[in-house]
């Protein structure tokens, strides 16, 4: 495969760099070649985006819908939607079905976007300062900004599904993209455009970190989870994304058995690489049994290359997996039992890559650290609970699982600042639908109510 060039897009076009980095599949083979954009670059980019226009709002949501669909059938960039699929997955060593999977989703939210949103406008609020409404006084929802920095993460391609919702409420938005991961936002920062959004409305700006700085002071807003949103997380205009951290919650009142199936499609859908993935379970009673039948099942995973149909693993180049192995190891010292399958996690390919493989730890009590530690992959920590440990160890949770008949508990959880989600019942701590929050809604951050009054 001839490298793919991964160029600079400007808001007057493409921009070929003079400073370019290679980009490397999992075995070190260099697959894409990713440009750089310079700080003075960065600087007139950021400036076009404040001064251009936003396309009607109808336009917008028909742009994005049309961006989703040509994402998932067109050739974009000389990859076909195939070629880019296997691309994503050498690179980011995720298996191809979650890729394709993201590639779906992606196209399911840009074509619900519109529909999604109204979820997050506070009922009371218009849209728009002429509706009839505000002429005896109403709540108009309004932009906190005019342009958004997004520094994407690289984690999983299904992180860009959300960052159009910016450009669907009239922001103009810049994205630097991931260095482990640049093909899925280049796609679709292509896609938009080819499907009506002037290059003056969303650019890519892969850079260094000192003109990453500049692009976050140019814009009013940012998010993201990379390095340079994280030493600006304290700042209100700037949204870090956290690790999730996801849990299930086993009460004694359900029969766990009955519920095997989601607990391990929790741990391991996505390859386990997911905010949503489950990393901890708490036990009311026991938790022995249930971590050697979750390590029963995650055993049987197969370790294959990730553009393999049926791999179900992450994979990572050798060097790195095997430092990921010792600080999964060295976390593990403590834990009361460990399964492996063997004596650690990275299975070597041959060709310089290493698959994941699943972990199932067993803590001794339910307020252990380790419960808090998330890897990308399926490693998930089992401990006791019991009632007088209360909700204290289930906090700074992403996606809440919970497995009870006790609606108090179920109050308790819902009542607790730091779990964003709560699921009751048999349902894998990965699922979500349009219109639901991830962690808020993203339009949250992006829009504020304010009164409008008129004659």
């Amino acid at each position: 495969m001839t490298a793919v060039p991964l160029d600079v897009l400007g808001p007057s076009g493409t921009y070929r760099a003079h400073h370019r980095q290679p980009v490397s599949d999992v075995s070190g083979r260099v697959v894409g070649e990713l440009g750089l954009a310079p700080k003075v670059f960065v600087g007139r980019a950021m400036g076009a985006l404040r001064a251009a226009t936003p396309l009607p709002v109808d336009e917008r949501v028909a742009a994005i819908a049309e961006a989703g669909r040509l994402f998932a059938t067109a050739e974009l960039g000389g990859l076909t939607p195939e070629a880019y699929e296997h691309a994503v997955s050498r690179v980011a060593g995720l298996p191809l079905t979650v890729v394709r999977a993201a590639t779906r989703t992606l196209t399911h939210r840009t074509t619900h976007l519109h529909r999604g949103l109204q979820f997050a406008r506070p009922a009371g609020a218009v849209t728009d300062w002429r509706d009839p409404l505000t002429r005896t006084g109403r709540a108009v929802w309004a932009r906190r900004g005019d342009v958004l920095a997004v520094h994407a993460a690289g984690n999983h391609p299904g992180t860009h599904s959300l960052w159009p919702e910016a450009l669907a409420l009239g922001y103009r938005v810049a994205v630097r993209p991931s260095r482990r991961e640049p093909l899925t936002p280049h796609r679709l920062v292509l896609a938009l455009r080819a499907a009506g959004f002037g290059p003056d409305h969303v650019v890519l700006l892969p850079t260094e970190h000192e003109p990453a700085e500049a692009m976050l002071r140019d814009a009013d807003l940012a998010y993201g989870s990379d390095e340079v949103i994280r030493e600006h997380a304290d700042d209100r205009s700037v949204l870090a994304l956290s690790p999730g951290r996801s849990k299930i919650l086993l009460t004694k009142d359900v029969d766990w058995r009955r519920h095997l199936d989601t607990l391990v499609d929790s741990v391991a859908h996505h390859g386990g690489t997911g905010c949503v993935n489950a990393t901890a379970v708490f036990v009311e009673g026991d938790p022995a049994p249930v971590a050697e039948a979750l390590a029963e099942r995650l055993a049987v995973l197969p370790s294959l290359p990730p553009e393999d149909p049926k791999a179900g693993l992450p994979v990572q180049p050798g060097g790195s997996a095997r430092a990921l192995e010792r600080y999964v190891l060295g976390r593990a010292a403590g834990a009361a039992r460990a399964w492996l399958g063997g004596d650690g996690i990275a299975d070597e390919l041959g060709d310089g890559s290493a698959v994941l493989r699943p972990a199932v730890f067993e803590l001794d009590r339910p307020d252990a650290p380790e419960a808090g530690t998330e890897v990308p992959c399926p490693c998930v920590w089992v401990a006791p609970w019991d009632r007088t440990a209360g909700v204290a160890p289930l906090r700074d949770t992403l996606v809440m699982s919970a497995f009870t008949d006790d609606e108090a508990l179920v109050d308790a959880l819902c009542d607790d600042p730091t779990i964003s989600n709560v699921y009751v019942g048999d349902h894998p701590t990965h699922w979500t639908d349009t219109g639901m929050p991830h962690d808020g809604y993203l339009a949250d951050f992006l829009m504020r109510s304010k009164t409008v009054l008129r004659g």
